[in-house]
């Protein structure tokens, strides 16, 4: 059996996968991790566990082959619930749920829990596996420092920078809910006092010729250009762009490849540019990054290949 670890609203792309499994007639169950709390029933002993969802299907650890690791959502606490024991519901599930994931460290996954909880929470160590892999970053400087991001602005951003917020950005198809990048330019640089309070990442501005999502997946590439050269991020704006396939250079995929399996990822989803120079800059990979879009609008099939490496690796114990 191949665990699926997603949340309720999920579509899709997991439907996709659990498609393809049916026919394959491998079975599967699917744990929604926002629901991992008072609505479903969960007991967890030193190497083994046994959970009963919201829907009343049981599962145990014992019949789980492999895992994919989809989407991470925070678990929902209920309406009822004072306000003071909010901290102690949260605490409480978020601790048993790790507890109950790492029951399962010893088989197949993508990706590895660890592995991708470390990379997803620090982008200054993505930037620094990318320029050893021999890819090309913006100079970076992620602070709350007035002086030190004043100082960054003049030597490295030539009058305009981008700014954003680490880690929020929401993993959707259809762009909404994503975080604040902003462009920082003088006139603007004047109100930066405020970072004292939200610690900021800040890169020179590129200007790029478009955007590319890849998502690779344990050596393979599915890639996806969007003609995006006036807009920050193609997924705050307000244009009606399409996605086209794209072809990377091989000296690109040699590079990626090398960060992923230092990272020790089966699957990220990567953002880079093509800056107007010929330039290919990494910007960041989410290892739960949103490449339904690529699937649906260019026909990549991301979901059938996630499932037949955990297929593999189930096969081949590895």
């Amino acid at each position: 059996m191949i665990l699926c670890i997603t949340h309720s609203k999920d579509f899709y792309n997991i439907d996709i996968f659990f498609e393809y499994l049916t026919s394959k007639n491998i079975p599967w169950f699917r744990l929604n991790s926002d629901r991992m709390n008072h609505f479903q029933k969960i007991s967890v002993n030193e190497n083994s566990f046994e959970l009963t969802d919201e829907s009343g299907n049981t599962i145990h650890s014992k019949d789980i082959q492999a895992v994919w690791h989809r989407k991470a959502w925070g678990i929902n606490t209920p309406e009822e619930l004072d306000e003071e024991y909010r901290k102690i519901f949260l605490s409480g599930y978020a601790s048993l749920r790790y507890n109950l994931i790492t029951v399962l460290e010893n088989i197949p996954w993508i990706n590895p829990f660890e592995n991708e909880r470390k990379i997803d929470g620090n982008k200054m160590l993505q930037l620094k596996l990318a320029k050893e892999s021999s890819l090309t970053i913006p100079e970076t400087i992620f602070s709350n420092d007035e002086e030190k991001i004043t100082a960054f602005f003049h030597e490295f951003c030539g009058g305009k920078a981008v700014a954003k917020l680490h880690s929020l950005t929401a993993k959707t198809m259809n762009g909404e809910n994503l975080i604040s990048t902003m462009i920082i330019e003088e006139d603007t640089l004047e109100n930066i006092s405020d970072i004292t309070y939200c610690p900021m990442i800040f890169q020179p501005y590129i200007d790029k010729a478009y955007e590319l999502r890849i998502v690779y997946l344990a050596g393979d590439f599915f890639t996806g250009k969007i003609n995006n050269s006036e807009n920050v991020d193609w997924r705050l704006a307000n244009g009606d762009y399409t996605w086209s396939a794209y072809e990377l250079p091989e000296h690109i995929k040699s590079g990626l490849t090398s960060m992923m399996e230092e990272m020790g990822l089966y699957i990220g989803a990567i953002d880079m540019i093509r800056g107007k120079d010929g330039e290919y800059y990494f910007l960041e990979v989410n290892p739960q990054g949103e490449w339904g879009m690529l699937q649906k609008e260019l026909d990549f099939p991301i979901a059938e290949k996630i499932a037949d490496n955990l297929i593999k690796r189930i096969n081949t114990h590895e």
